[in-house]
């Protein structure tokens, strides 16, 4: 199983930007995809973006595209998104996970099984 710890939430204006870092520990995860999401107060969990293992590949939510950019450091283990142009729709708690088997690339959360315990992104009008 992989701890993972997310931190660079805050508090922002419109048009703003953040960036997310999440630090994975225990399992080895470089073979993992691994991926961001987010939940609002009383809406459902939602997919934002992932990236394969090796970082080549990444998939994003239609409306995060051109405005989000995910990456990672496999040396060491850790996981970013950088948050540009940010919209008051954005604001949410910001989870990151690593998928359940080695070399996917998913946008369900069903495929996640380790997960951080979220860092809160607030963007203000």
């Amino acid at each position: 199983q992989a701890q993972l710890v997310e931190s660079g939430g805050g508090r922002v204006q419109a048009g703003g930007s953040l960036r997310l870092s999440c630090a994975a520990s225990g399992r080895e995860i470089s073979r993992y995809a691994v991926g961001w999401f987010r939940q609002a107060p009383g809406k459902e969990r939602e997919f934002v973006s992932a990236i394969d293992w090796s970082g080549r590949r990444t998939k994003y939510r239609d409306s995060v595209k051109s405005r989000f950019t995910i990456s990672r450091d496999n040396a060491k283990n850790m996981l970013f998104l950088q948050m540009n142009s940010l919209k008051p729709e954005d604001t949410a708690v910001y989870l990151c996970a690593a998928e359940r088997t080695p070399y996917g690339l998913g946008d369900r959360t069903a495929l996640y099984g380790d997960w951080g315990q979220g860092t809160q992104v607030t963007v203000s009008s």
